[in-house]
């Protein structure tokens, strides 16, 4: 059956280790000489063991005390991670980060997780908006940080990483042959300029069959295969996939995920811009 060490015990053993005896390491715990050497005694008896070297006047481990030593260190480093961790109420408080719905996935619950793992105390608010609607937020300080989609970054903000815009539609879907071409995009969605751009200077009709500023209206369009939609590839809404077009329709180029924070010098901001860095750069 497992049991579990002291340590309060532990941290006496290490303390006496590294100051050379117990008279200065009840100086640095702030306990008497007779409780520290009642803790190294339970120590010993607990583990069946002799830790230290008494023939000598000056203390020394034995042979189990050095090999012992180096555990505790290690678990007393994690111990206090730990508490350091869970009740420091410096990194309490709530921070808003704002996402584009398509780009929500994969990496945002990775993020918000290692988040939450490092800092407990602080609620991170995830607010899903277009990229045009995000940054009117982010300039009235609406929101602490968010990610963008753009061709490229203001001079406040950063890019993180470029990704290819496709046409998608309905999982084998026929709409992309249709002429006027049936496409669906949310009024204020930062691709629709672009795209129908691209598509009149390659000279193809076109119709805007949902107007609309909600993305699941466009999604449920373009799922039921009665219109197209540009996106990046890693995050397609249910039952739509990319369209292999061979060249049919045109190239849409690329986009960047941007990184935008208000106070990049807080140290809790700050390590939530490193771990959104992270996740897109890294994977």
């Amino acid at each position: 059956m497992p049991r579990n060490l002291d340590m309060t015990a532990l941290r006496s053993f290490v303390t006496v280790a590294e100051a050379g005896g117990v008279t200065r390491a009840a100086g640095i715990l702030n306990l008497t000489q007779s409780a520290v050497s009642m803790q190294l005694k339970r120590l010993e008896e607990a583990l069946g063991l002799s830790l230290l070297d008494r023939s000598s006047r000056a203390i020394a481990l034995t042979s189990a005390g050095e090999q012992l030593k180096s555990y505790a260190q290690r678990m007393l480093v994690l111990n206090d991670e730990i508490w350091g961790k869970l009740t420091a109420t410096e990194y309490e408080g709530e921070l808003s980060l704002g996402v584009p719905h398509d780009i929500i996935y994969p990496n945002v619950p990775k993020i918000l997780k290692k988040f939450a793992a490092e800092f407990p105390r602080m609620q991170v608010r995830l607010v899903s908006a277009p990229t045009r609607a995000l940054k009117a937020m982010f300039a009235r300080g609406e929101c602490d940080m968010i990610l963008t989609t753009e061709d490229r970054p203001d001079a406040d903000g950063e890019s993180l990483i470029e990704l290819d815009l496709v046409w998608i539609g309905a999982m084998g879907g026929t709409a992309w042959h249709e002429r006027p071409l049936p496409v669906a995009f949310c009024s204020n969605c930062i691709f629709r300029p672009d795209v129908i751009r691209a598509l009149d200077k390659a000279g193809i009709d076109w119709d805007m069959i949902v107007e609309s500023e909600l993305d699941n209206a466009v999604e449920a369009a373009v799922s039921a295969d009665l219109a197209v939609h540009a996106a990046v590839p890693d995050n397609l809404p249910p039952q739509t996939e990319r369209i292999d077009h061979g060249g049919v329709l045109p190239a849409l180029g690329t986009t960047q995920v941007n990184l935008y924070h208000q106070r990049p010098d807080d140290p809790v901001h700050g390590a939530l811009a490193e771990i959104v860095r992270s996740a897109y750069r890294n994977g």
